[in-house]
């Protein structure tokens, strides 16, 4: 019998220590989620602490995130009001049914509806009307009246909003999202120490995303309520306030764009039913980004897909731009003298060869370079671009920013950015020529050979190393260039491709005699208190490797004014200001069937240019009148009109 009595105490004792060893390692094991909170608020001044996390509840006010200006000090983001915070006691303690019923008259929904939202809170909650992504913005009345009930587990507090009432998103300012893959993989040990939490905000896209290191600040400001373990407020102790220190934040970041502008222009593509393009609107003088309006629309929360077309900002995205690119074509032939704005051309419609012909048909008989550019002439161009080396249409479009990056970015850590910066991070550079068609081949045969010598095998006899690398490099690709090459990339199709901020400083470049900017979205950066942290100052281009004569430029404004005057462009001569500029089509396909985007690029005033503006709209059908014409005289009449 004892024998049995033992042996039934050592099993209960065995399973008594299994589990007590269990929780054990819950609690204290390296790399436990336990241990790490438990171990750093042990540091911080004992066990104790974790007694009070068990009996506190705490919402977020303010992410502590800073916000976006525009360059005459409006907001873009970041707004506070009032509204209700829930918090999650017994219902025995909130209130009569009386005040309950007044609360939910307060809110505007049934007493009903407002006790089965509360009934199933079980973490702090702001109250959101129903259907709503933000908190409801109390009226004053409102917010008193809360008050006055003096309701257990409501109360009225500020509420941070990150994108202000009737804010359109906009894709140069981009914005958060919750990344907690991201925040696992980069800031594993910040996580662990308390710093930094899986749910918190991050850049996702454009400016929140480049700037996101510094925008995230130095901490949230939230708000506490004490409950018992039943659930039940602790009288007297009601709401702690916990924020940071630091009072030179949230920081503000001061933009370029002219908000009450921005809003216009895009009020004004919706009013047209511009459904996909870009507009960019820059400063004549120091290519400022004054506005960058992209569609479609940007709709934070409600993508479908996470390859990064639905938040793309066509503003930056390289696409075919068609006639606009004859602007570099000339400018290669009158930089290298292959021809004059004087020479004479004669177009039939037809070049002969490669399959190309004029946009007009039977051509446009007889007319110079200048008047070529005016009536975009594909004949006049093709002419000239072939006698060109493709090494000088290269050259010409690097001197004059096409064929690479042209947003503000800084190579090396500079202030408060301990890394390289690019404000437009998600720019894209556009392309001349396509890589060499070695180059495919070569890089095939590189995995081809790995896998060789992987497998033991020796290289192929007769082939070494240096003659598959040199195959594939720049020289090479411009040595594969023909005529039938240069004849089409000469008239802006082909292979090449520009975004519409590269069009709009192209413009500016040419207003400045060649000298080429780097089109800036943010000014400086300040801190809470309005002292500047930083300033990013207007700054000319890096490596651009040459420049244009200043009469080459001049020739080039001349011809885009003869454009608008007498040219393809001369359905906007009557507006506020006179213009010039160019237009272009590029003929795309898109799902099989063929499509043209439609471009129109140039400046105004003519006599006193204050915006260079570009202007893309995607996917016309052919055949259509060009609606970036019209698009382009409209937001220069909106322009024309806020200067007044």
């Amino acid at each position: 019998m004892y024998k049995r009595i033992w042996i039934a105490a050592l099993v209960i004792s065995a399973v008594m220590l299994l589990y007590i060893g269990r929780l054990a390692w819950l609690q204290l094991m390296p790399g436990s989620s336990s241990a790490a909170v438990n171990a750093r608020y042990a540091a911080q001044g004992g066990w104790q602490r974790l007694a009070v996390q068990q009996r506190q509840r705490s919402l977020v006010l303010d992410t502590g995130r800073g916000d976006f200006y525009d360059r005459n000090g409006l907001p873009i983001t970041g707004e506070t009001y009032m509204t209700a915070a829930f918090f999650p006691i017994r219902s025995d303690e909130r209130g009569t049914a009386e005040d309950l019923s007044k609360l939910g008259a307060l809110l505007n929904v049934s007493a009903e509806n407002l006790m089965s939202v509360w009934d199933a809170v079980r973490e702090p909650i702001f109250w959101t009307a129903e259907g709503a992504k933000e908190p409801v913005k109390l009226t004053a009345e409102q917010a008193e009246g809360i008050k006055r009930l003096g309701l257990n587990g409501v109360r009225v507090l500020p509420y941070r909003n990150r994108y202000v009432s009737g804010f359109e998103a906009k894709h140069a300012i981009g914005f958060t999202s919750q990344h907690p893959e991201w925040l696992q993989a980069h800031f594993a040990d910040e996580l662990m120490k308390g710093k930094r939490k899986l749910t918190e905000q991050v850049g996702g896209a454009g400016l929140e995303k480049s700037l996101d290191k510094l925008l995230r600040g130095v901490g949230a400001t939230s708000v506490s309520y004490f409950i018992d373990g039943r659930s039940s407020p602790l009288h007297g102790l009601d709401l702690r306030l916990t924020q940071p220190g630091n009072s030179n934040y949230p920081l503000k970041a001061i933009t370029t764009l002219d908000l009450r502008l921005q809003n216009k222009i895009e009020a004004y593509l919706d009013e047209l039913g511009i459904v996909e393009g870009a507009v960019v609107v820059l400063d004549a003088h120091n290519a400022d980004i004054v506005a960058m309006v992209s569609r479609p629309k940007l709709k934070p929360g409600q993508f479908r897909s996470g390859d990064g077309s639905e938040w793309e900002n066509h503003a930056i995205r390289a696409v075919a731009p068609g006639s606009i690119f004859k602007l570099v074509t000339e400018a290669a032939a009158l930089e290298t003298r292959v021809s004059s704005t004087q020479e004479m051309f004669h177009c039939d419609g037809e070049y002969g060869k490669y399959g190309l012909s004029c946009w007009k048909e039977g051509g446009h008989g007889w007319l110079t370079l200048e008047e070529g550019l005016a009536q975009s002439c594909n004949i006049a161009f093709a002419t000239v671009a072939e006698r060109l080396k493709p090494s000088e249409l290269k050259w010409a479009a690097d001197a004059l920013g096409i064929g690479r990056q042209a947003g503000w970015h800084r190579e090396k850590a500079f202030g408060p950015f301990a890394q390289p910066l690019r404000l437009l991070g998600e720019e894209e550079a556009g392309s001349l020529f396509a890589p060499a068609p070695a180059a495919a081949a070569v890089k095939r045969s590189g995995k081809r050979e790995a896998a060789l010598r992987e497998a033991g095998a020796a290289r192929p006899a007769g082939v070494r190393e240096t003659e598959r690398s040199d195959a594939s490099g720049p020289e090479a690709a411009l040595a594969a260039v023909d005529g039938g090459v240069m004849a089409q990339s000469g008239i802006g199709q082909r292979d090449v491709t520009m975004s519409p901020l590269q069009a709009a400083n192209l413009i500016v470049t040419l207003l400045n005699g060649g000298r080429v900017m780097e089109p800036r979205l943010v000014s400086e950066i300040r801190y809470a208190g309005g002292q500047r942290m930083v300033k990013l100052p207007a700054q000319r281009a890096q490596g651009t490797g040459g420049r244009i004569r200043p009469a080459t430029a001049r020739a080039l404004l001349r011809g885009m004014e003869a454009v608008v005057d007498h040219g393809t462009g001369r359905s906007i001569r009557q507006g506020l200001w006179a213009v010039a500029g160019k237009s272009g089509t590029a003929e795309v396909s898109r799902a099989g069937a063929a499509r043209n985007h439609q471009w129109f690029a140039g400046y105004g005033p003519a006599a006193k240019p204050r915006y260079a503006i570009a202007v893309l709209v995607e996917n016309r059908p052919p055949g259509s009148s060009n609606q970036a014409t019209k698009l382009f005289r409209g937001v220069m009449d909106i322009a024309a009109r806020m200067e007044r």
